[in-house]
């Protein structure tokens, strides 16, 4: 892969028409503080739409995934309701809304989680390398496998380039939930990089510690099974333990505690296991394979407590190229707001490193549930070859964009109750309107069985 001509393409999901607040997420504070309150769904997706076409005039390459067919009636069936969709709507409304709500979730949303990627210059067969999460720890989310496989399966079809895995196997010491607990750096997308994998626990190792409250969404057996199938070398990866204690105080996915990009670690004091140990192996390891500076920013638990971490959702923020050495922080709006992370925002700024320029979007619709900036969007680094390989009816232009912002106005709702998903009209709703989503991002065969 020539340095020159590698790109970063950032994906972002595209809020489905059924967006609530079941607060179906355990271990997700946002979930469960928003549970039963009014959404909007096309309010949520005009902000994400809104902050992809913000960062695409940046000059940043950017795609669009679309959402998942929704309602997704498979898991009640296999849990043996029965009869047309219109009647196992009425059943679980009146039997299980909980799992009703389950069938309608739109978690798809936030593609950090759809998988992980790596890119060729990484893998030994030179080909980019995706592995659909099982993201079983959640019942809602583990649905989505299949469909999210189907989805990248069409978008980067061609195998001469691209090779697209199915999901681990659903098993616990197994679970794996994606690019949120992965981070690539490198000098540039087209350059050696080294692949750093973030675990909760092991499971099957003896010895090992673990949260005691939430659950910890990645395993160490899963980063390990996903870097054999995608080809890495062991002097390139780097396998980080998430600090237990900061799962259990909210930080359920790794990009709530740290994120990173290129050169840049920025991260919170608690974030790992034994401190800086790893950072330091990380650090060290850059230097000798990569080569140049790494730039190891920590956050002291001082200027910003782990609490004003998951309130603020500073470290969901998007750290970006602007070209020139420089990097920009997406960042939530809801930062504007939190002492610890404005004062976090200065420290960085501050500091001697990249990061000079700061950028706020409003993405509360998201961020209720639990999803930042950077939940919203999966990273893919490809070179011309692979970008004119994959689909080009995802990638964002002024034109696409547009028809979006028409399209969710026409079959969103401006309010959703989680009460509301008993309308079997709602249903038809939902099913005709992605039917034309598949029309506009030229995939006739998205969501035909």
């Amino acid at each position: 892969m020539s340095e020159a001509v590698a790109q970063e393409m950032n994906f972002d999901g595209i809020v489905g028409p059924t967006h609530n607040y079941a607060g179906l997420s355990y271990g997700n504070l946002a979930s469960l503080a928003h549970k039963h309150q009014v959404s909007s769904p096309r309010g949520a997706a005009l902000q994400g739409l809104a902050k992809a076409k913000a960062l695409a005039d940046r000059g940043l390459r950017q795609g669009v995934l679309p959402p998942l067919m929704r309602p997704d009636f498979s898991l009640a069936r296999e849990m043996g309701y029965t009869g047309s969709d219109e009647a196992i709507v009425r059943r679980l409304g009146a039997d299980d809304p909980v799992l009703l709500a389950v069938c309608y979730s739109v978690s798809s949303m936030w593609t950090a989680n759809a998988g992980t990627v790596s890119p060729s210059i990484d893998t030994a067969d030179g080909k980019l390398h995706f592995t659909t999460a099982n993201l079983m720890s959640q019942l809602h989310r583990s649905i989505e496998a299949k469909g999210t496989s189907r989805v990248m399966r069409q978008i980067f079809g061609d195998e001469k380039y691209f090779a697209v895995h199915d999901a681990l196997h659903g098993a616990a010491s197994l679970c794996d939930e994606g690019a949120a607990n992965h981070t690539r750096f490198c000098k540039s997308y087209g350059g050696v990089g080294i692949e750093s994998f973030v675990y909760g626990r092991s499971f099957l190792e003896a010895g090992g510690v673990g949260p005691k409250r939430y659950p910890a969404r990645q395993s160490l057996e899963s980063v390990k099974a996903i870097t054999r199938r995608h080809g890495l070398r062991d002097d390139r990866v780097v396998l980080m333990q998430q600090n237990p204690e900061v799962i259990d105080e909210g930080v359920f996915h790794n990009d709530v505690i740290s994120v990173g990009n290129l050169n840049v670690l920025l991260y919170h004091e608690r974030a790992f296991l034994g401190g800086d140990e790893k950072v330091t192996e990380l650090k060290a390891r850059y230097e000798a394979v990569v080569g140049g500076v790494f730039y190891a920013i920590k956050i002291a638990d001082e200027v910003m407590s782990v609490g004003d971490a998951v309130e603020s959702y500073l470290f969901n923020s998007q750290l970006v190229d602007l070209g020139d050495g420089k990097m920009g922080l997406v960042c939530p709006a809801r930062c504007k707001g939190n002492e610890g992370a404005m004062g976090a925002i200065d420290f960085i700024l501050g500091g001697d490193n990249p990061v000079d320029e700061v950028m706020f979007f409003d993405l509360h619709e998201s961020m209720n549930n639990g999803g930042g900036p950077a939940c919203l969007r999966l990273r893919v680094v490809m070179n011309e070859a692979e970008l004119g390989a994959m689909h080009q009816g995802v990638v964002l232009t002024d034109s696409l964009y547009e028809r979006l912002v028409v399209w969710v106005k026409e079959y969103y709702r401006e309010e959703l109750r989680v009460e509301d998903l008993r309308d079997v009209g709602l249903m038809g709703e939902v099913r005709e309107g992605l039917m034309g989503l598949s029309d506009i991002l030229e995939l006739p065969n998205l969501y035909l069985d």
